[in-house]
């Protein structure tokens, strides 16, 4: 039996299992993201091959978040019922199976197989389930896990492309996808049989893990008010962060800079933000979810608006890196702000939902990129509706991070 980790508090539930846990998680993650990557690096041959326009295979992409969206509010359910075991190996499964398919066939087949295989039956298990569920293994440094959990769409962003661009490069985009469908398979099946034990009993209502109390209102509104505000302000950033990361090695090829450098350059982008999510999950368990968004949402729009300043490859470079420093603190400060804000025995619904809209703000910001760029002949409007996208999550985490404050300073009912 594992004793606590050092820091840990009294009857905290942490303890060296709960970051072993976590680092399985991560490496899960890591895996399940590669998936889509596959088709993000091969978007122009794909296109080329099936003789269509660039928006065509990037709506599979977008296919891919939907259909995961979707699935991870009825996968959190089951998750709960069955348990996290049994839901990581049958979706790590499908997702293998999706891209061996879709290796196979034409555009129809990678659509189908994008939506309901990689997405709905496989990825839909992975993201929101698995952050509910490990966050039940922390509570002193719960920001710090989901941080490094999160990461997972990074690492995969650092490793897989530069991969995923030899392999298309010496053996063809359908070889590439069939053989990362063979090794997801035989990665997360294991994986999640040896690793993924139930979590540690909750404590009572009332403790730092359990959360609020079930039926208070939030920050002054009713709980759904708030939780609504979150999803809309999850889609608003979401449209903005899928824009460079689809069409980044097209975006790069259109402007003189070698394919090879702009999965380069997409590496350098998710790198930079692995590492700053660990920054940001630090920083989160000392100031909280919400101020967290809105630090990372700022800097991820101040990123944007670069790519409409420069062509430049080293500027590029440049400007990948700071949009990587940016969106990394996102998604892990909304999952800290609903479990900050919402009762624990809430979250196996309330994350996932608060979630899908960012799922659906991926889906469209990376086929709306694509339409426009069909549409003008470069991404220059697209980005600069990324910006303005940008914009509308700041207004809403802002306010909610006013009526924060305020609900803080407020006079506690003698």
């Amino acid at each position: 039996m594992t004793g606590p980790n050092p820091g840990s508090g009294a009857g905290s539930v942490e303890s060296r299992t709960s970051w072993i846990v976590a680092c399985v998680a991560l490496a899960v993650l890591t895996m399940s993201y590669g998936g889509p990557l596959v088709t993000v690096v091969a978007l122009k041959p794909i296109a080329a091959e099936f003789n269509t326009t660039r928006s065509a295979p990037a709506l599979a992409i977008s296919l891919t978040y939907i259909g995961a969206g979707l699935g991870g509010i009825a996968m959190g359910w089951l998750a709960e019922r069955i348990g996290i075991r049994v839901v990581v190996m049958g979706c790590g499964s499908m997702i293998g199976a999706g891209l061996l398919i879709s290796s196979f066939g034409g555009l129809w087949q990678l659509y189908a197989c994008n939506l309901l295989l990689v997405g709905l039956l496989g990825a839909a298990g992975m993201f929101a389930p698995l952050m509910t569920y490990v966050t039940r293994w922390f509570d002193h440094r719960r920001g710090s896990a989901i941080a490094l959990i999160s990461s997972g769409q990074y690492v995969a962003g650092a490793v897989w492309p530069s991969v995923f661009q030899f392999g298309i490069d010496e053996a063809g985009w359908r070889w590439t996808m069939f053989g990362f469908g063979l090794l997801t398979m035989l990665v997360i099946v294991p994986l999640a049989a040896i690793f993924l034990h139930p979590p540690p009993v909750p404590p009572q209502e009332g403790s730092a893990y359990a959360g609020p109390a079930v039926g208070k209102r939030v920050l002054g509104l009713p709980a759904n008010v708030v939780m609504a505000m979150l999803a809309s302000a999850v889609f608003c950033c979401c449209v903005t962060m899928s824009m460079p990361l689809a069409h980044m090695v097209a975006f790069c090829s259109d402007i003189g800079i070698k394919p090879a450098h702009g999965a380069i350059m997409l590496s350098v982008l998710l790198g930079s933000a692995f590492i700053s999510r660990q920054f940001w999950g630090w920083l989160a368990d000392r100031m909280g979810g919400l101020k967290t968004i809105l630090f990372a949402s700022t800097g991820q729009a101040v990123a944007m608006a670069g790519f409409l300043m420069t062509q430049d490859e080293v500027g590029l470079f440049t400007i990948s890196a700071a949009f990587g420093l940016g969106f990394g603190g996102l998604i892990p400060g909304y999952v800290l702000a609903i479990r900050d804000l919402f009762p624990a025995s809430e979250a196996s619904w309330r994350i996932p939902l608060v979630l899908f809209p960012g799922s659906l703000g991926m889906a469209v910001g990376g086929w709306l990129a694509g339409a426009m760029y069909d549409a003008y002949g470069f991404y220059g409007p697209a980005f600069a509706i990324g910006v303005l996208f940008n914009f509308f999550n700041l207004l809403l985490i802002g306010a909610l991070v006013i009526r924060h404050r305020a609900a803080r300073l407020a006079p506690v009912p003698g």
